[in-house]
Formats: structure tokens, sequence, C-alpha cells
């Protein structure tokens, strides 16, 4: 284990001591803090990400700048709360839910429902709140590099409700909870190489993952769009749950895999336009494609 790991690690947990014992306010004000600060000592990443925003969005090198730094001041917000485990209160206090109705028409069906969004607002807040309401949740997982960064998010989650299943893209463990007829969660705005299908995120060529899609066909499950967002800099929020794509709940045969996911892309790439503030331009979406 590096010393770098192990220093991050420390650093996790005293931060979750301290945000324990903070107001909701007092968090998300110290996680903008935090936020900036990664920020400030960025570097190249942050560079790279004012950059991409530019030309995602045909937007100016100031107004680029203005986003990513609310972005960053965002996403430290949204991790401070997810650490501090909303300072052991309800998520429902903080967060509004719209669209229930689509998401109990889906449970009809009793062969599982699959949501998808991306790395917008308070993503683990909408998972939590699902939970809370009385939906047996779930969220695909992913690896980090120090294990017990990963065990501390199935923890954070465990004690939220969700159960994390899988382990980034492995679908088994995800079908299963598809068959008892669960709610599965998935973010489709990450970059899985080879293993995805190119199509336009943003208005560019990006690797996207598919298997949601798959796993809807073989099990006959309903796909709903869901998408949380964070009200101005408050440490209030609200979860939108949208209608399918598709008619049938999920595409049919004479569409192929990468229209389907492009009308997916669409809608995340739609809240963002929308909302560029609370996306995660850190991350190197288009990696893959050589486009940023």
């Amino acid at each position: 284990m590096s010393g770098t790991t192990d220093i991050t690690w420390r650093g996790l947990s005293g931060l979750r001591r301290l945000l324990g014992a903070l107001s909701p306010r007092g968090v998300v004000r110290l996680g903008a803090g935090l936020g900036l600060l990664l920020r400030a000592f960025g570097g190249r990443r942050v560079k790279a990400a004012e950059e991409r925003c530019a030309r995602a969005l045909g937007v100016g090198a100031g107004e680029a700048r203005r986003i990513v730094r609310e972005s960053y001041a965002n996403l430290g917000r949204s991790a401070a709360e997810f650490l501090s485990a909303n300072g052991g209160g309800k998520v429902s206090s903080v967060m509004t839910l719209h669209g229930e109705e689509h998401l109990r028409r889906a449970f009809e069906k009793n062969r599982g429902v699959i949501l998808f969004s991306g790395h917008i607002g308070n993503w683990e807040h909408g998972a939590a709140l699902l939970s809370e309401l009385g939906y047996p949740m779930n969220a695909i997982g992913a690896e980090q590099r120090d294990d017990r960064v990963t065990s501390l998010i199935e923890e954070l989650r465990a004690a939220r409700g969700v159960t994390t299943v899988g382990k980034g893209l492995d679908l088994r463990a995800a079908m299963r909870c598809l068959k008892r007829g669960e709610l599965l969660a998935i973010l489709i705005d990450q970059d899985v190489r080879d293993r995805g299908v190119f199509v336009p995120f943003l208005g560019m060529p990006a690797s996207t993952p598919f298997g949601m899609l798959r796993m809807a066909a073989r099990l006959g499950s309903v796909v709903l769009p869901s998408f949380s967002l964070r009200r101005g800099r408050s440490a209030e929020h609200d979860l939108y749950i949208l209608p399918s794509p598709w008619e049938e709940g999920a595409p049919g045969p004479g569409e192929s895999m990468e229209e389907a996911m492009t009308r997916c892309n669409d809608l995340v790439s739609g809240f963002i336009r929308e909302h560029p503030e609370q996306w995660m331009w850190l991350y190197p979406r288009w990696a893959s494609a050589g486009v940023v």
C-alpha cells in the first residue's frame, strides 16, 4: 500500500468524524470548501476539465472556468454529505421526489426496474431516498484503488439501505436483484473503453456501457431515467424520475444498441446542459474516443 493511499485513508477517516458533528448546512459549507481546495491543487486536471467543458458546451474560457469551479464545489458538497450519512437524519428531510408514479407503474410488471443516471447532483442521496421510501435499492459498485475506501462506500450505502451489487461491469449480481423484482441504479456517464458502444455524449463520441439494456432485454425489466439535482448551493435536493424512453419500458428488437444508448445519453446530456455546474467535469469522459 502506497504512502499516498494511506494518507488519503487517514484523511477520510478524520473527515468522517468531523462531518458527523456538523449540521447539514455545516456539512455542505465544509464540503464546498474542500472541493475548492481540491481544485486549487488540481493543476493539469483542472485545466483539462475546463477545456472539455468549453468544448462540450461551446462556451468561452471564462464561463468554462466558472462552471468547473462550481462543479468542484458541488462534488465536495456531495462527498461530504455522503461521508456524514446526512448527519444521521432522514434523506427525505432534505430531498423531494418527483415522478414516483413512473416508478410505481414500472414495479407493477414485477420484472425489476433499472434506473439510469449520471454523476449529477448528489446521486448517492437519490439512491438513499428511494430506499428510505421502501424500495428495494441496489447500486452498481466500482472498485477503488484502496480496498478500505471500497468497503467504506459499501458500508455507507448499506447504512442507508442501499446494497452494492457487482463490481464494475459484472452483470451477474445485478441480474440477480432484478430477477427478485428489485431496483437497480446505474451511472452510464462512464468511459468503459472497448467494452462499450461509441455514441454521442454532449455531442461528442464516448464509450458508453450498455449492459443495462442487455439485462432489460433478457429479463423484461423497465428502464427509467433518474436525476438528482441540488437546489443552488444548499443542502436541499430534488430527485426526478422520468418516463421510460420506450413505450414498452425497454428497446424493441428493431432498435440497435447504438440507437438505444444514444437515446439514454441524450437524456443525461440534456440535464447536464441545463445544470452544468452539477456534473463532474473532472472525469475524462471522452478519453477512449480521443476527443478531449
